[in-house]
This record gives C-alpha cells, structure tokens and sequence, in this order.
C-alpha cells in the first residue's frame, strides 16, 4: 500500500543544524497585541529585559521587560503599555527544545528543481525558563482594554444619517410584467362574455373531440373570461380531484346523453 506523497515528505529523514543546540532559551506567553507589534516591527531591538536579582536565596529574580518607545506608540490609537512584568514558571519534567524551519533559497546559478528542494530544520535552542508576559496596569494599559471590548462589542452593521438622497437602483417607468401584458392584451383583445347558450355549444363542440380538458384549454377555446367560464363549467361539468384525470373537467352523464340525443 502506497503512502501519500506529502505524508512521504514528512516522514522523510532530514538534516537538522544542531550548532546552536547548547543554547538555553526562554519560552514566554506574551499578550496578543504586543506579538503584532513585534510581528509589524522593521528588525532591530524590540524592547529590553531587565533582571533584578532578590537578595534572599530561593527567591525567582524580578524579570520586567520594556517595550521599545517607537513600538509603544505605533498601530493604535492609544498608547499600548511600556513596561511588562515577566511572571517565571518552572519546567517540572518537561523537557524542551524550540526548532526553527527555514525556506529554500531558489537561486539561478543553483540548477536546483523546487520539487526536490527541502525546508532547513535547525534546533534553535534547549528551553531552560517558561515565563508569562503581563502587561503592567496603569492608565494605558486600561485605556488599551476598553478600546478592546468596544471593537468586539460593536455591530458588524448599524444605522447610519444621510444627508443626500443615495439611488442604488434605476426607477423605471414600466416593468417587463406589465409590458407584456399589455401586448398580450392588444394582440388577444379583452375577452367580453358571450351568451350562455353560445358557450355551452362550444364547450360542447370541444368535448366532443375530447372528454377531458383543462380550464386554460376551455378559456382558449371559448374565449370567455374563467371566472364566467367557471360558473358554468359548474353547471354542467364534473371537476375531478383524483388520479388519472386530476385537476380535469369532463362533461356530466346527463349532458352526454343529451348531447347524443341533440346529435341524432
């Protein structure tokens, strides 16, 4: 049984950089607004740590980080907050290690096909502090959470005052529905009841031919308006409601026969 090509890929042996294996590192949560900075940021120095060590043994040192002054006041309308305190946790038995993957350089001089270049893997470092990153409260940290809560709690649509009159559609003059009713109209000509007995002697020509018909086909026939036409179809019709004929009228026994008698 064959493997897919991608899950070929993946578990295919690779080289990995273990130079900077021996590094410790830090794995620290950091709120989501200060990665965005950090992510928009134009390389350089993002911040400062600094580590202020407690006299009394045992203790955790106080880690604060401080963001760079040209971070705090880009991207929002408020001032994000500068100083952050870094809260340390410990690994328990965890045992961490951060890898890096770095994309292919596709060059002219290297002749080599994308299908058989390969990410590099690398092992950036071996993690020997967890810690969370905590803004400090102060006034533009709050004023920060409250721009927070108002952008999600704000309607995706609201109601809004025009001062001009905006026509997102063309009136017309007559719509398509009427148009063609009127021609149809024109061609046809309105359709003026006749007597009784004029109708009932085409209605009883029509049946002749056939012994079930549909009310379109007898307003076609007669000509005559179907509220009028319906009155008597009544009369001297049986208006079945059941399979095979459904929806069909068909003449009544007593006006077949005289019907025939009339004939003969």
């Amino acid at each position: 049984m064959s493997m897919p090509p991608e899950f070929e890929k993946a578990h295919t042996p690779r080289d990995v950089d273990l130079n900077a294996a021996g590094r410790g590192v830090w794995l620290v949560k950091v709120p989501k607004y200060l990665s965005e900075k950090w992510n928009h940021a134009d390389g350089g120095e993002v911040g400062k740590l600094k580590i202020t060590r407690s006299k009394f043994p045992g203790q955790k040192p106080d880690v604060v980080f401080s963001l760079n002054d040209k971070l705090v006041k880009s991207g929002d309308t408020t001032q994000s907050p500068k100083d952050h305190k870094m809260v340390l946790t410990g690994l328990g038995n965890q045992n961490l290690v951060v890898f890096s993957e770095t994309p292919p350089m596709i060059t002219a001089d290297s002749g080599a096909k994308p299908d058989h270049l390969v990410d590099k893997l690398g092992i950036e470092g071996k993690v020997i502090q967890r810690a969370e990153c905590r803004p400090i409260a102060d006034n533009n940290y709050l004023k920060l959470k409250r721009l927070q809560v108002e952008a999600q709690n704000k309607p995706k649509r609201e109601v809004i005052q025009i001062s001009e009159v905006v026509n997102a559609y063309k009136p017309i003059s007559d719509h398509k529905f009427n148009i063609e009713h009127q021609q149809k109209m024109k061609n046809e000509g309105k359709r003026l009841r006749d007597s009784k007995d004029v109708v009932m002697e085409r209605l009883f020509a029509a049946f002749e031919k056939h012994q079930y018909y549909n009310v379109k086909d007898l307003v076609r026939v007669t000509n005559q308006p179907i509220t009028y036409l319906k009155e008597i179809l009544k009369e001297i019709c049986i208006y079945n409601m059941k399979a095979p004929h459904r929806n069909m009228w068909e003449l009544k026994p007593e006006y077949r026969h005289y019907k025939e008698d009339e004939r003969t």
